[in-house]
């Protein structure tokens, strides 16, 4: 993947760490880290679905709103957002809009949408948040499909029940 980096491999497994601590926790498998130019992880955020079936509450999504509450726009112009699955196009937007400057992801919105066929629970869209970033008046550079196979197996058997 052009533009990825050992450091990028590195901190996508963390952010698989953290969809598998989702999972444990009874939701779905989608983690996301924020991690600022030192390396330092500023924000861990898992999928926050249950208990309130909330649709909205992505790991991105929710990571993006603790960012826009705890750090700088200096900070979150240079931090990456790493996350297990490509944003989809609410969390891209909200990554937009918080300013963070760079996503590197791992299981694309395209393949996750295979995955997880017309489960009820993840209608996914199949919209590369490329073309989302694309649309809006300040960069975001995207580093992903990273490592896809190792994020696939995060929803090993999660969509079938």
């Amino acid at each position: 993947m052009s533009g990825a980096t050992e450091r990028d491999e590195y901190f996508l497994r963390v952010s698989f760490v953290v969809a598998r601590r989702s999972l444990t926790h009874g939701n779905h498998p989608f983690g996301c880290i924020v991690v600022d130019t030192d390396g330092k992880v500023l924000i861990e955020a898992e999928n926050g679905y249950m208990p309130d079936h909330d649709g909205t509450a992505h790991a991105e999504r929710l990571a993006a709103t603790q960012a826009c509450r705890t750090l700088n726009r200096e900070v979150l112009a240079r931090s990456t957002l790493y996350s297990s699955a490509e944003p989809c196009a609410m969390c891209s937007g909200a990554i937009y809009w918080a300013g963070i400057g760079r996503v590197v992801y791992g299981l694309s919105e395209h393949r996750l949408r295979g995955v997880t066929g017309n489960h009820p629970e993840n209608p996914t869209l199949d919209l590369p948040c490329r073309k989302v970033f694309a649309s809006g008046q300040r960069p975001t550079e995207i580093v992903g499909p990273l490592l896809e196979d190792e994020a696939q197996a995060l929803h090993d058997d999660v969509w079938t029940k």
